[in-house]
C-alpha cells in the first residue's frame, strides 16, 4: 500500500490530521494566535498516543506532512506565539469516526474562523463545515470560497467567469441560511485562478469576500 510522504506513524492520524490544519489557516488567512482543537470519536480516545496532538498543532504553523519538525511541534508553537487547547469529545455519533474542530483566532487582525474537518485514511481529508456554513471540499484541488447575496444567477455567473479563465470546475458545493440570504460557495477547480479573475469577483456588488486555497501538499 502506498500513502502519502509523511512524518508517521499514521497517515489519518498525523498527515491528514496536518492537512486539516493547514486548509484551516489558509481560510483564517495567517497562522493563528489562539486555537481551541477539539478532536472527536476515534481521535479524542488515541490523539496523544497518535500523535496527532503535534501534528494539529504543526499544521496550524504550516508545516508540510513530511517535516521533521512536527515531532517537536509543541516547541515551535510557544516561539510563534500559538496559544492552544485541547478538549475531546469521545460519543459524537452523528460525526465520522475522525474529526477535528479547529476554532481559531488572529489576534493581529481579529479575524476568527470555525472548520471542520475529516481525516479519511491515507491523508485524505474532506473540510465538511466552515463558519457553520456545510462545505465537502478535499483541499486536494485549488479551491474558491466565495461568500455572497444568494440572488437568482449567482452560481451560473461566477461559473462562467471561472470557465472564461480557462479553469475547469471539478466540484461545487452551495450553502446558504435561507432563501435570498447570505451563501456560502466552496468551488473546487483543477487549475490555478488569475489574480485579475479573483479581482473582478471580489468587487462585485452582491459578493462580500472570496478565500482562494492552493492545493495542500
Amino acid at each position: 500500500m502506498i500513502g502519502p510522504v509523511m512524518i508517521g506513524p499514521s497517515s489519518s492520524h498525523t498527515a491528514g490530521v496536518v492537512r486539516i490544519a493547514r486548509a484551516a489557516i489558509r481560510i483564517l488567512g495567517a497562522v493563528p494566535t489562539e486555537a481551541t482543537i477539539t478532536f472527536y470519536n476515534s481521535f479524542a480516545r488515541t490523539y496523544e498516543g497518535h500523535g496527532s496532538d503535534r501534528a494539529i498543532v504543526a499544521g496550524l504553523l504550516g508545516y508540510a506532512p513530511d517535516d521533521t519538525r512536527i515531532r517537536t511541534a509543541f516547541d515551535f508553537a510557544a516561539a510563534a506565539g500559538l496559544h492552544y487547547t485541547f478538549q475531546s469529545v469521545g460519543n459524537a455519533s452523528t460525526m465520522h469516526p475522525n474529526t477535528i474542530k479547529l476554532n481559531l483566532l488572529d489576534e493581529r487582525t481579529g479575524r476568527r474562523t470555525e472548520v471542520v474537518g475529516q481525516s479519511r485514511g491515507g491523508g485524505v481529508i474532506r473540510i465538511v463545515e466552515v463558519d457553520g456554513f456545510p462545505a465537502d471540499f478535499s483541499a486536494a484541488m485549488h479551491t474558491l470560497i466565495i461568500d455572497a447575496d444568494d440572488v437568482p444567477g449567482s452560481i451560473a455567473f461566477i461559473a462562467s467567469v471561472i470557465a472564461h479563465d480557462n479553469c475547469n470546475i471539478a466540484t461545487m458545493f452551495v450553502s446558504r441560511k435561507g432563501r435570498n440570504d447570505a451563501a456560502r460557495q466552496f468551488i473546487e477547480i483543477d487549475s490555478p485562478i488569475k489574480e485579475i479573475t479573483l479581482a473582478y469577483l471580489k468587487q462585485l456588488d452582491w459578493v462580500h469576500g472570496i478565500t482562494y486555497i492552493p492545493t495542500l501538499e
